[in-house]
This record gives structure tokens, C-alpha cells and sequence, in this order.
């Protein structure tokens, strides 16, 4: 089966509701479920969030970074940490959590290697995105920060499944970004019912077109992608192209540069960066 008829496979038993997770990540999703409750209260989200330990640290570690410290005053109490950081955030770490276990559940070392890159490139994007937004294109954070984190679902769920279907990630994965995110990726934002606004972004990342001067949560992701430091594993880069983290282009914001700006934030990006991984 040539790889255009795997995705369509993957992408149509997506569809169905027929997403292969693994058995840990069901506390993630029983979070997701209350977190869409509109009645929610911190007390049951906090015993959930500490059923899954992993998640109880990021939140805490996240809540006591310089984006959401302004204070300096360090927290511990898981409770405290969820009313800082808010519901929002809270539900972007969530998913984000369940979309990296899909690549760790494979028992294969180089998937392993590789969804742990290309976490790390996730992170990089993600941090850089929520500061773009609040010091260059004016969107709103937080879901800045959810798309950054979701912004390589699918490439997680091709490493989850390349497992049963090693022609996957055959040749690498030089045509995944041409075919295998706008299949499988659709699918996979549609069942995790991601908001039409950061399904929207997700797409303008796919096609690739930066506006000048960027002003959309589509741009943000768009510019944190190419300064991103650590490029996904999964992209496969033509000779002669620039390394990751290097723009092309030095865009003018009023009296100020991107340059300048993300020099200013460097602290912030770092830290959250740290309290992501």
C-alpha cells in the first residue's frame, strides 16, 4: 500500500472515532471531558490532575515560569497552579500531554528518539508563539500557546502508528508536510475537537503564506516555526535552504524589530520553554 492510501486510511478511521490511544492517556482525556463541562470546579480537575503525574508537574512547572509569574513568588500547591494558569491553558496542556503519549507509546527506540525531537521542536514553537502574539501580531496568548502545542498532531500520530505500518516513515518523511498533515492532520483536529480558530491557524502553517506585517494567530505560528532553533524531525529541508532559528527576513514593527523584541522576551520564552519539556 503506497503512503497517499495509508493516510487516507489512518485519516478515515480517524473519522470513525477509531484513534489508536494508549491506555495512559485516558486520564488526559477524562481531563479534556471535565474541562469541557461548563459547570467545572478546580477541586475534581485537581484530583484528576494528579492521577497523571506528568501532567501535575508541567502544570505546576509552567505556572511558575516568568510568562505566568509576574510576582516571583513560587507555588507547589497543585491547586494554586490550575488557578493561575486558568482552564484554558490547563486544557492546552492537557491535549498537548495526550498527543505526545500517542508517540511514546511505541516500543520501537528511533520512534521513541524521534517523537522526543519532535516534542522538542513543539515546545520551541509553542513558547515562541505566545510571545509573538502578545508583542508582534496582537492575538490572544493563550491560544496562540494551544496551537503551537497541536500544531504537530499529526506528525505525533504518524510515529504512534508507524509501528503496524513501518511504510510510514519508509524514506523518511520528506512528503509528510505535502500530504500526510493536510490527510491525517484534518482528521486528527476535527475528532480532538480543536476550536475553528486554531484549526485555522493550523492550516495557514500548512500553506505557508506569512503576511506582511503578520497579524494573524496563522502568522504567529508561521514566524515561530521559522525561529524556532530546533526544526522538526519530520520536515525535510532542500539543499541550500537556511538552518532553523535563522529568518529570512527582519520584519519592522513600529520602532522596534522582531529581533529585538524576541531579545527582550528571551527569558520568558527560555523558561517556559523549560517548564514544557
Amino acid at each position: 500500500m503506497d503512503k497517499s492510501a495509508l493516510y487516507r486510511r489512518i485519516a478515515e478511521e480517524a473519522g470513525r472515532g477509531e484513534l489508536v490511544f494508549p491506555t495512559r492517556a485516558e486520564v488526559g482525556l477524562r481531563i479534556k471531558r471535565l474541562l469541557d463541562d461548563p459547570n467545572c470546579s478546580i477541586e475534581p480537575l485537581a484530583r484528576l490532575v494528579q492521577a497523571e503525574p506528568l501532567l501535575a508537574a508541567r502544570v505546576v512547572a509552567v505556572a511558575n515560569s516568568v510568562a505566568y509569574n509576574r510576582s516571583g513568588r513560587q507555588i507547589s500547591d497543585l491547586r494554586q497552579a490550575i488557578s493561575r494558569l486558568g482552564f484554558r491553558t490547563l486544557r492546552s496542556l492537557t491535549l498537548s500531554l495526550i498527543v505526545r503519549q500517542l508517540a511514546e507509546q511505541s516500543a520501537d527506540a528511533d520512534h521513541q528518539a524521534l517523537a522526543r525531537r519532535l516534542w522538542e521542536h513543539t515546545v520551541h514553537v509553542a513558547a515562541l508563539a505566545q510571545v509573538i502574539a502578545k508583542r508582534v501580531t496582537h492575538q490572544e496568548a493563550e491560544t496562540a500557546l494551544f496551537a503551537g502545542l497541536l500544531h504537530e498532531v499529526a506528525g505525533f500520530y504518524l510515529i504512534a502508528r508507524a509501528k503496524g505500518m513501518p511504510e510510514l516513515l519508509a524514506d523518511g518523511a520528506a512528503d509528510w508536510q505535502q500530504e500526510g498533515e493536510a490527510i491525517v492532520g484534518e482528521a486528527l483536529l476535527k475528532v480532538l475537537e480543536v476550536p475553528e480558530a486554531v484549526v485555522t491557524a493550523i492550516h495557514d502553517l500548512w500553506q505557508g503564506y506569512l503576511a506582511i506585517p503578520p497579524n494573524s494567530l496563522g502568522d504567529t505560528l508561521l514566524l515561530a516555526e521559522e525561529l524556532a532553533p530546533v526544526p522538526s524531525p519530520l520536515y525535510w529541508a532542500p539543499p541550500g535552504a537556511p538552518e532553523a532559528g535563522t529568518p529570512q527576513l527582519e520584519i519592522m514593527l513600529d520602532e522596534e524589530t522582531l529581533t529585538s523584541i524576541l531579545r527582550e522576551s528571551a527569558d520568558e520564552v527560555h523558561s517556559l520553554i523549560d517548564a514544557l519539556k
